[in-house]
């Protein structure tokens, strides 16, 4: 599930078929291109946060603009904007250690907007957070999704459901049916409790 995420944001590369993006064959584009694509088009937000430590939450906000070459202040003015809309205006001198995981992954969603991304891909973004963090969590993904961005969500999270508008169930590489899925997911449960048993 991981891979088609790094699929769809050009950080891996198709062994055969097709994938466009807005009309953007990506299997065509050398890697200069793939690099002004994901800058433009595609926020990351990576189940590990992938924040930088010995960096401030403001800091690593403001990270990726750089290689959109915009100036300092400009990098600090957009950072302070979107820790507020995450609701971390308070703690954004602080570093990924003086934060919680939900606080971490808040500074991950900001710095995946810095460069207004038309595209967000969100990699299990619930999957370390307790329920109240995920749910505030999903909630802001949604209302993204709302304001007009495509938000692409891979997760083991039931709850994720009832915020989702398509939902497409992977199972060894391949889309299959909500009933396949579910019928797999039985199996492989009933499965773990006999090896317990056992």
């Amino acid at each position: 599930k991981s891979t088609l995420l790094y699929l769809l944001g050009g950080l891996d590369r198709v062994t055969s078929g097709s994938i466009r993006v807005d009309g953007q064959k990506l299997e065509t584009m050398d890697e200069n291109a793939l690099a002004v694509y994901r800058r433009r088009e595609v926020g990351f937000i990576f189940q590990s946060f992938n924040l930088v430590s010995s960096m401030s939450a403001l800091e690593n906000v403001s990270f990726p603009m750089r290689f959109a070459g915009i100036s300092g202040l400009a990098r600090r003015k957009r950072a302070a904007v979107l820790l507020k809309q995450v609701g971390l205006e308070n703690r954004a001198r602080h570093k990924p250690a003086e934060l919680s995981g939900g606080q971490q992954q808040r500074v991950a969603i900001a710095r995946a907007l810095v460069n207004n991304p038309r595209m967000i891909l969100a990699d299990e973004p619930t999957g370390n957070l307790d329920t109240s963090s995920g749910m505030s969590i999903m909630q802001l993904l949604s209302e993204l999704h709302n304001a007009g961005r495509t938000v692409v969500v891979v997760t083991h999270d039931p709850r994720m459901l009832r915020f989702a508008t398509h939902v497409v169930y992977l199972l060894d590489g391949k889309s299959v049916s909500e009933a396949e899925y579910r019928a797999a997911s039985e199996m492989q449960t009933f499965e773990s409790h006999e090896e317990i048993s056992a």
